[in-house]
């Protein structure tokens, strides 16, 4: 992790994210942030549609921890289907900065509208030519989005720990076509589904997405909450607002 002083961690509040997301640039009008309450069909049945991205609050354990680290060797080794270029990913290195780093790679990556002009929207028109490791010493180092993380950080429904060390964090799901769908003369409709996390070493790619919350409500049941016995999971979906 960098030097720079640590964030204050985020709330897993969807009011909190919306309240985040709208203040960077998301238009109200265009979407907002919901709590999915499980991950059965009838609890995902509830949930606004169509889902546009997905943010999953998971514990850190030492067996998921362990897991990933499984999996960054089997891709490093056998590699993985290639990843649409479209995709923003950030690599994160400001301590408590994952919900910042779930939203951006939320908001970013979800084709949703982005106010002209607005911190979103400078942010991520500055990424657009740089490097993951650019891209995370420009979030350390820009002014933006400062005064929006602390207010949020602040509004959320519990107080703000003395103690900032936390084993939770947050990372995202979002689909994107297949790699090279965009140039071919007949575009493919085959979409995947890829994990967003600052702590791997880049985007994951978890199969082809046919219902981006369906799917990601699959590989949450078997590559997250199989893993621990902890109850400190919580799913929020990026949708149209109520």
């Amino acid at each position: 992790m960098s030097t720079n002083p640590r964030w204050i961690p985020l709330e897993s509040n969807p009011e909190v994210l919306s309240s985040w997301a709208h203040a960077a640039g998301l238009l109200k009008s265009e979407a907002q942030f919901e709590d999915v309450y499980g991950l059965d069909s009838e609890l995902l049945a509830m949930v606004s549609q169509p889902v546009k991205a997905i943010i999953l609050l998971f514990p850190l354990s030492d067996t998921i921890m362990a897991k990933q680290m499984e999996e960054e060797k089997k891709i490093a080794a056998e590699g993985q289907p290639d990843i649409d270029p479209s995709i923003l990913w950030i690599k994160q290195t400001i301590s408590n900065a994952c919900g910042t780093m779930g939203l951006l790679h939320a908001l970013a990556n979800s084709n949703v509208t982005i106010a002209p002009e607005s911190p979103l929207a400078k942010f991520i028109a500055e990424c657009q030519s740089k490097t993951p490791t650019e891209r995370a010493k420009l979030l350390e180092t820009t002014p933006l989005f400062a005064n929006i993380h602390a207010d949020a950080a602040a509004a959320g429904q519990t107080s703000v720990p003395e103690n900032l060390d936390t084993d939770l964090h947050f990372t995202c799901f979002v689909q994107a076509p297949e790699a090279g769908a965009r140039q071919t003369e007949t575009p493919t409709k085959t979409m995947r589904l890829i994990e967003l996390d600052g702590r791997r070493a880049g985007p994951v790619d978890r199969g082809v997405c046919t219902d981006l919350l369906r799917d990601v409500a699959k590989i949450v049941k078997d590559v997250y909450v199989s893993q621990v016995s902890s109850m400190h999971f919580s799913m929020m979906s990026l949708g149209p607002p109520a």
